[in-house]
């Protein structure tokens, strides 16, 4: 059995582990924005060329099934993958850790569909920032005054005025998040809906502090996709497409 792994994230690498230690063969996809992921063992690096691109790629590599587990805003990938997948008949996972939505304090968080709204929303703080939204959408805040942002790599754009980059990464505790929250004096944490365990002390630290919180809602899955939220289950899922075949 042959299994496309659309990765990229820590659950990922752990999703294509689990299944080649079963015997599956697994060829693993990232798009290799960061060293890290260019240097995953075995990965194949780089696009497929869009839709068109992806559907010729399942065709001639004769893959069983793809489990798409890229970051949960990486709308774009799932989209293709799912317009690729019907096409050829592939069956198709969407992988995703579970949505932070359903926290105890996300009701008190200001809720919005994207960077743009996050932005505007920022604006109306007094003090100093806290951006945790990755290095890509950091021009949609150009405007903001005071802003620390936190990446986990990065690679020599411009920094926008009034910006300080802090690269770092992950997983954080909680010790550490308060620390950082109280030592730069953080006003507001903007962050979107990455979801799990690994990056949520922030969260608790900001809660702790009363810091407020502006969270970027996750786009919606294409229709028809199935779903599952752990590791495990997508083992299960594979297993079952392949009738236990390896």
């Amino acid at each position: 059995m042959r299994v496309l792994v659309l990765g990229g994230t820590a659950d990922g690498r752990e999703l294509a582990a689990k299944l080649e230690a079963r015997g599956i063969d697994v060829v693993t996809s990232v798009a290799g924005r960061t060293s890290r992921a260019r240097s995953q063992p075995g990965a194949r690096v780089g696009g497929f060329g869009g839709v068109d691109g992806l559907i010729d790629y399942l065709r001639a590599s004769e893959m069983d099934a793809v489990v798409d587990a890229t970051h949960p805003f990486a709308a774009r990938m799932t989209a293709n993958a799912a317009q690729a997948c019907v096409a050829t008949g592939t069956p198709l996972l969407r992988f995703t850790r579970p949505s932070w939505a359903d926290r105890p304090d996300a009701d008190s968080w200001t809720w919005v569909p994207d960077h743009a709204a996050a932005a505007r929303a920022a604006a109306k703080a007094r003090g100093r920032i806290l951006l945790t939204v990755g290095r890509q959408p950091l021009p949609a805040y150009g405007g903001l005054p005071d802003v620390l942002a936190r990446v986990a790599e990065w690679q020599g754009d411009p920094i926008p005025a009034g910006f300080r980059i802090l690269e770092s990464r992950g997983p954080f505790d909680l010790d550490d998040e308060l620390a950082l929250l109280r030592d730069e004096q953080i006003t507001m944490l903007v962050s979107k809906d990455s979801g799990g365990d690994d990056n949520a002390a922030k969260l608790d630290a900001a809660t702790s502090l009363r810091i407020p919180v502006v969270m970027i809602a996750r786009p919606p899955l294409p229709d028809g996709i199935e779903q599952v939220t752990s590791v495990d289950k997508a083992v299960v899922w594979v297993t079952a497409v392949g009738g236990g075949r390896a």
